[in-house]
C-alpha cells in the first residue's frame, strides 16, 4: 500500500511540475508577444518620422552601439509623441543629435597605478 502511495504522490509532483512549466511557457509567450507589439509599434513611429536615409544611419549605428542608437529612438519617439517633431528628421539632423548625445556621455578611463 505505500508504494501506491509513493506512487501516487510522485504522480501529483509530476502533474503540478508539468502545470507550473506550461504557466511559465505561457507567460514567456505573452511576454514575447507583449515587447513584439512595441517593437512594431516603435517602428512605425520611426519610419514616420525619420527620411530613409536617416533611418539607414540609425539602423547601421543600432549594429555598431545600440545603447546609444536606443537612447535616440527614445529621444525621437518622445519628442513626437509630445508633438514637437512636424517633419521627417534628416540625415543631416540626426548626425547634429547623435553628435550632442554622444559629447554628453563621458568616457571612462582606468588609469594603472
Amino acid at each position: 500500500m505505500s508504494e501506491e502511495y509513493y506512487d501516487a504522490e510522485l504522480e501529483e509532483l509530476r502533474r503540478r511540475r508539468l502545470l507550473e512549466l506550461q504557466k511559465r511557457l505561457l507567460e514567456e509567450q505573452r511576454r514575447i508577444q507583449a515587447e513584439q507589439q512595441i517593437q512594431a509599434a516603435r517602428k512605425v513611429v520611426l519610419r514616420r518620422i525619420l527620411t530613409p536615409e536617416a533611418r539607414s544611419r540609425l539602423t547601421n549605428l543600432k549594429l555598431v552601439r545600440p545603447e546609444l542608437a536606443t537612447q535616440v529612438e527614445n529621444y525621437l519617439i518622445s519628442l513626437a509623441q509630445a508633438g514637437r517633431i512636424n517633419t521627417p528628421v534628416t540625415d543631416e539632423q540626426l548626425k547634429r543629435l547623435l553628435a550632442v548625445i554622444a559629447s554628453r556621455k563621458r568616457e571612462i578611463r582606468i588609469r594603472r597605478l
